[in-house]
């Protein structure tokens, strides 16, 4: 398929450091969220430039859309997670539009490559079934 290796990829870039900003963020959480909220939310904020990882390394476009799909979940539920921080009074009105902003790029970046791998597939399986007719 010809992929691009995972590291130049502007969506992992971002990623990784939005990964990167959410633990300096959550650094300042209160020490009893440590298990709670700190944890969950870190664990999210990695799982999102993993998955992108792991999906380039895949075989197949499905594949690799399989594993972006689980990474804009991670995005949602980290999403959420600060609304709740927000609304508890953890972070800040800043921090929170600072990091919705950056979830929304994200979020973008995330669904672009949906979109091209969908088209890569598509073409993919047009030329195989053009092929296969005149044979």
């Amino acid at each position: 398929m010809g992929y691009q290796k995972y590291t130049e990829l502007e969506v992992w870039k971002v990623a990784r450091a939005f990964a990167s900003k959410i633990y300096l963020l959550t650094a300042k959480f209160p020490r009893e969220e440590q298990y709670g909220l700190t944890s969950q939310i870190r664990r999210c904020a990695v799982s999102i430039p993993s998955n992108i990882a792991e999906g380039c390394g895949r075989q197949h476009p499905k594949e690799t859309i399989h594993f972006l799909t689980i990474a804009r979940g991670s995005l949602y539920e980290i999403e959420t997670q600060l609304y709740i921080s927000k609304d508890i009074a953890i972070i800040t009105d800043d921090h929170f539009c600072n990091c919705l902003g950056e979830i929304e790029i994200l979020g973008k970046l995330i669904n672009g490559y949906i979109r091209f791998l969908h088209t890569l597939d598509q073409n993919k399986t047009t030329k195989t079934q053009t092929t296969k007719k005149t044979q």
